[in-house]
């Protein structure tokens, strides 16, 4: 029996709670290689982003994939304070010690590391990428080609039908860098937006990491549970559906779940356009009809995009947990 080839990623991240989630995730599943991690500002700094995704992969055993730091801050607008309050000062739930590792920052800025291994493996690698969109943005400037050597692009990020996180219409991803966004999504990847309206559907208990922590008795998945406890508690004062299971919801690790497990959502396929300024700053907004719009920017020359709709909750659960139970840990470096 044969079986398909793995899935060539870059991860494009700001860990983040959920981040590590996903990082996790993507390690575990053996249809992910993952070629490299690609740091920017978002849940942390971007300095922060990057010592984090090197101690979680140092704690996984997985010290050798690259890791690089990225941008710093929006395109334009201005930056924000990381929300500390959601994800802990160190983006990790304020974790009491860390164990020593020796993995380095590759030298390369995370931009430059995308277009690099776009060139080298043409139609190969996808991103998945988690975080506000700079660093996408930036590689798109260096290499105006790479929505063809890039096989697709999976963000996490935005909403159509629910409600945002920071504002009414905008989700926190898009709203933090709202141009890069835009140029991202204009640029003709073939890319899958998995937002807000359907990473709200899945909500994932305390209890399911603390049952994995147990099982594995390893640094990493301590860790993660250690991370989700404080990342659960910021959701259970907000949200009495996640408060009723004492959980949060699976924002990032959708991101790859999608990527493993297409069938297990339903999409709309639309161009998308982000405001980026006034009020809706950072909503972003799905053309659903082909009917005549008098206002510039919804023409085809703007492609289509694959929006995440809904979305099988306890498949994506049950999935998400046999994923994180198997045995795919080596030893701390």
């Amino acid at each position: 029996m044969t079986h398909p080839a793995p899935h060539r990623v870059i991860y494009d991240t700001d860990p983040g709670v959920d981040d590590a989630m996903a990082l996790y995730y993507a390690l575990a599943h053996p249809d992910i290689k993952v070629l490299g991690v690609t740091t920017t500002f978002g849940n942390v700094t971007v300095a922060q982003a990057a010592c984090n995704a090197l101690y979680l992969l140092a704690l996984a055993g997985r010290g050798e994939i690259p890791v690089t730091q990225g941008v710093a801050a929006p395109l334009v607008k201005r930056g924000e304070a990381p929300p500390q309050h959601i994800h802990g000062a160190d983006g990790l739930g304020n974790l009491p010690r860390r164990v020593v590792t020796n993995n380095k920052l590759d030298a390369r800025t995370s931009a430059q590391f995308i277009v690099d291994m776009a060139r080298q493996h043409p139609g190969e690698i996808t991103v998945v990428a988690v975080g506000p969109l700079g660093n996408l943005a930036l590689a798109l400037a260096v290499e105006p080609q790479l929505p063809r050597l890039l096989r697709k692009v999976v963000t996490m990020g935005g909403a159509v039908l629910e409600p945002g996180n920071v504002s009414p219409v905008a989700e926190a991803n898009i709203w933090n860098d709202p141009h890069a966004a835009d140029a991202v999504f204009t640029a003709g990847f073939d890319l899958t937006m998995v937002g807000l309206d359907v990473t709200h559907q899945v909500i994932l208990p305390v209890s399911q990491f603390a049952q994995i922590a147990r099982h594995h008795q390893h640094q990493a998945t301590d860790t993660l549970h250690h991370a989700v406890a404080f990342y659960a508690n910021f959701y259970s004062n907000l949200y009495p559906d996640v408060a009723a299971i004492h959980g949060c919801f699976g924002h990032d690790v959708l991101a790859f779940v999608a990527l493993t497990n297409p069938e297990l959502f339903s999409t709309e396929t639309g161009r998308v356009r982000v405001a980026l300024d006034g009020l809706a700053q950072g909503q972003t907004m799905l053309r659903r009809k082909d009917i005549h719009y008098p206002q510039t920017g919804w023409g085809p020359e703007v492609p289509d995009t694959q929006v995440c709709i809904q979305v099988q909750s306890p498949e994506c659960k049950a999935l998400i947990e046999s994923t994180l139970m198997s045995a795919w840990l080596g030893a701390c470096v």
